[in-house]
């Protein structure tokens, strides 16, 4: 088991990594392009999940076409919009607005689903917002489009656990990753064609990096699920928050104020209670993306 959780925590370093190279390509290429060459690079190491009783026909017959429709968008946008937010605001700010997802999950899973929520569960939803506005701080900061994107990017990954929920019993695990890798290359390379910027020798490797980091990171995840239950490996995910303000801090020059700091951890510590809570009732570590709607 010891393995299989430190095999997540690199698995999600990796991830950091490749956030942070998506970061550094900002200045340099158009939100659709970067999205578009990140999935396509990512595709190579993804490539080594698939299992000998999976069929690569099977990524385009879908068992259930509404919902894997619906799965397909909010992973499409969801990695758009994370795009968005990385390329525009501090890795760890960034980090902490996505770190909604699991309070999301909760407030629609009462409104679509009809579930109950708890007075612990409603608590760390108002802890969450709190810790929202210590990041964010309206009417003291200025709230940027990559603010709205991060808050759009957990929405986005909070439909796509409600759509699992359904999904995951009946659909085949190659169809749900591998449509969704499918459509984001198919639509970030539709629309980033009037905007297209030639990528330069000197950014190329970047491009690529991103990508593999993205796939490597999510085939690790595999891995690490391999080696220890999917319910002691996916806490791990949390530790971005740490590598991203680490790696912000050393090559971008990001370092939060102590206010910022309050509030990341007051969304973290809410989103890894809401996290924990919904294991309990639903077992849904393996089906949580957060930032990892792209893969």
């Amino acid at each position: 088991m010891q393995t299989g959780v430190l095999l997540g925590f690199l698995g999600y370093f990796i991830y950091a990594c490749s956030d942070a190279l998506i970061k550094a390509l900002g200045p340099s290429l158009p939100v659709f392009e970067i999205a578009f060459f990140t999935a396509l690079f990512a595709l190579i190491p993804a490539l080594f999940t698939k299992r000998r009783e999976d069929d690569w026909g099977a990524i385009f017959v879908p068992r259930n076409k509404t919902l894997v429709a619906v799965r397909m968008t909010s992973g499409t946008i969801g990695g758009l919009l994370a795009v968005v937010a990385f390329t525009t605001l501090p890795l760890a700010e960034a980090y902490a607005l996505i770190f909604l997802l699991p309070i999301f999950v909760t407030v629609l899973s009462a409104i679509f689903l009809g579930e109950t929520i708890g007075w612990k569960r409603r608590v760390a939803v108002v802890v969450g917002l709190l810790g929202v506005i210590l990041v964010v701080r309206p009417g003291f900061r200025e709230i940027l489009p990559g603010h709205l994107a991060a808050v759009g990017c957990a929405l986005c990954g909070a439909v796509t656990v409600i759509v699992l929920r359904k999904l995951g019993p009946t659909e085949r695990r190659i169809t749900l990753i591998g449509s969704v890798i499918v459509a984001s290359i198919a639509v970030n390379g539709v629309l980033m064609i009037p905007t297209f910027v030639m990528p330069s020798p000197e950014i190329f490797h970047l491009m690529v990096g991103a990508g593999i980091c993205a796939g490597l990171g999510h085939l690790i995840q595999v891995f690490a699920t391999r080696a220890a239950p999917a319910n002691r490996v996916a806490p791990t995910q949390y530790s971005q928050i740490i590598w991203a303000a680490v790696i912000g801090a050393s090559f971008f020059g990001e370092v939060p104020d102590l206010v910022g700091i309050l509030g990341m951890a007051l969304v973290g510590t809410a989103g890894l209670f809401t996290f924990l809570r919904e294991e309990e009732r639903f077992k849904w570590s393996w089906r949580t993306p957060l930032v990892r709607n792209r893969i």
